[in-house]
């Protein structure tokens, strides 16, 4: 054989270039934006895409529902300042989540909702098809934003769409939609990683406008009563060293709402938390910071001084006046307007030099009448007793993150405990909901890395308990207490003479939601005395380690509804004993 048949039949082997789905792109466009934790559960079409973003080194937090997934990605978002991820299957578990992300929305907590999606043809001429459901237009009414991505080739650009509007302006929830081809979708691995560029500014400032910040600075300076009101919007924007800057050179009180406890101690010379009756009544000028008028304050009605005047610093200008007229709003991000407002404040107030030494001279004696109920020692332990334990150790461990819901054990709680740290204190908030406890608890801890300790009304807890377990696996440092007086309320209604099924409102007073803990591994602990608890939930802190406290109450410990059982038409206390 001649050396030119030789060449002529050892070619090379041909070159293919590497190749990756759209999956590796979605996890790749995630990486490149920073995301250390994805919250979900797995199924089709999304189970090769979680092994794929494990594979870039983020955290998948495989949850039991998705539900609490998202209440952990909403979570996440709001502790750390950056959107949280939720990843669902089609359909119902689509569904599922977009209550979180709903939820997300209305409290402005930056989320990202991710799901995969059926193929479009035959759900769109509705042929029926395997989970075939329009996610897309169904999320769009309750989402801040909603996106669809039917290439591979465009799914970085809809997870950078998806953050900005996450992120940008009001925070709120945000719905990505990638279908299953997308999913599928095959691509060069060279041309994929080309597609990836790093978003410029997600977050920008936004200034407030001179005219506003001197209108505003003009009423609060000549206020002979005024008060700044804290929300969870200050606590979120991380605003919590103008914020003292700002009561401290005015020495204006102020009131925070449950969550905005902490941005400065609730036990500060100026807090007037235990006032909010006179706030309400005889304040005569009102600065709203990050917190809306809405139904937690009567919406700006009711026991308001009807002569009362209002500044509002938001972000959101359609916010301004949606329920009563707003004297001073100041649009812009809080950073930006609190640092105009300071620039501008004058060396004097006008205050009335009655109003502070007022104020806290009604919340010594406040504090102290409170402090009575917290006394005694009730065995079988009221919310009062138990509460009275749990406030010695987390007073104790200001760092502990505090997650809490319920109706009673929601309203005693938030009474009960001071807040030392801003973010540290995570409830139902906005819409008041049941059913976050798990979901935020495990968000606020894998965002953070802190300790966590969950207090739960034994009926909020039945929404979310099961994923207890998903605590267990990824080993968090997380305290659950399940405040058990048997019921919703309490543990003593009675079913009407006509049938002899329990009363809608009775759970079980022997439940024994310890038994759950043992179930999954974690330390175990039922307590009958505020003794007992104080003694377990020191321990269960100290270990960092999963537990579970069962916080045995009297049946009749609690009311309908706790502090608000005005809004039932009809009050519990006609037809039960």
């Amino acid at each position: 054989m001649s050396d030119t048949t030789t060449k002529n039949t050892t070619q090379s082997a041909p070159h293919f270039p590497e190749q990756v789905t759209g999956m590796y792109i979605l996890a790749r466009a995630l990486k490149n934006l920073g995301v250390t934790d994805v919250y979900g559960l797995v199924g089709i079409p999304i189970t090769e895409a979680a092994y794929i973003i494990q594979g870039q080194g983020i955290r998948f937090v495989g949850f039991r529902h998705e539900q609490q997934a998202g209440m952990a990605a909403a979570t996440h978002g709001y502790v750390s300042g950056k959107p949280g991820v939720l990843m669902t299957v089609s359909s119902l578990g689509f569904l599922n989540g977009l209550t979180a992300t709903a939820n997300a929305t209305v409290n402005c907590y930056p989320m990202v909702q991710i799901s995969g999606s059926s193929v479009r043809e035959p759900i769109d001429l509705e042929q029926g098809t395997y989970e075939g459901l329009d996610q897309l237009n169904i999320a769009k009414p309750l989402v801040k934003a909603a996106y669809r991505v039917n290439r591979a080739e465009d799914i970085p650009t809809g997870v950078v769409r998806a953050f900005r509007a996450a992120m940008s302006g009001r925070p709120g929830g945000v719905y990505l939609d990638i279908t299953t081809p997308a999913l599928g979708q095959v691509m060069d691995h060279a041309a994929a990683e080309a597609l990836l560029n790093t978003p410029v500014d997600l977050q920008p400032a936004m200034l407030p406008a001179p005219e506003a910040v001197e209108r505003a600075v003009n009423l609060l300076a000549n206020a002979r009563k005024p008060a700044i009101l804290l929300g969870k919007g200050a606590a979120f924007a991380r605003v919590e060293d103008l914020v003292k800057e700002l009561v401290e050179r005015t020495g204006v009180p102020y009131y925070p709402m449950s969550m905005a406890k902490g941005i400065l101690p609730d036990n500060h010379p100026l807090s007037a938390l235990s006032v909010r009756s006179t706030i309400m009544e005889q304040a005569d000028v009102v600065m709203l910071v990050g917190a809306r008028l809405n139904w937690l304050l009567s919406r700006g009605h009711g026991k308001w001084n009807p002569a009362g005047k209002f500044i509002q610093l938001d972000i959101d200008p359609t916010e301004i006046d949606c329920n009563r007229h707003i004297d001073a709003p100041v649009i812009g991000d809080l950073r930006s307007s609190l640092e105009a407002i300071l620039a501008k404040l004058p060396a004097k107030m006008g205050m009335d030099p009655q109003w502070v030494p007022g104020i806290q001279a009604e919340s010594k004696a406040k504090n102290a009448k409170f402090l009575e109920r917290l006394a005694p020692q009730t065995v079988p332990m009221t919310h009062w007793s138990a509460l009275s334990a749990a406030k010695k150790v987390l007073e104790a461990n200001p760092d502990v993150i505090l997650v809490n819901e319920g109706a009673n054990t929601l309203d005693d709680c938030r009474d009960t405990i001071d807040m030392s740290l801003p973010r540290h204190r995570i409830d139902c908030a906005t819409w008041a909901i049941m059913g976050m406890g798990m979901g935020s608890a495990i968000g606020a801890a894998v965002a953070t890395g802190k300790s966590v300790v969950a207090i739960e009304g034994d009926s909020a807890f039945g929404f979310s308990g099961m994923d207890f377990s998903t605590i267990c696996r990824f080993k968090l440092p997380v305290t659950v207490c399940v405040f058990n007086n048997g019921g919703i309320y309490n543990g003593i209604g009675k079913p009407l003479d006509n049938t002899t099924d329990p009363a809608p409102t009775t759970l079980d007073i022997n439940a024994r939601y310890d038994k759950l803990g043992d179930a999954f591994g974690a330390k175990t602990y039922l307590v009958t005395t505020p003794a007992e608890f104080e003694a377990a939930l020191s321990e269960a802190v100290a270990s960092k380690a999963p537990a579970l406290i069962d916080v045995q109450l009297a049946a009749d410990s609690g009311k309908e509804s706790g502090h608000i059982g005005y809004l039932n038409p009809t009050p519990l206390m006609d037809i039960t004993v």
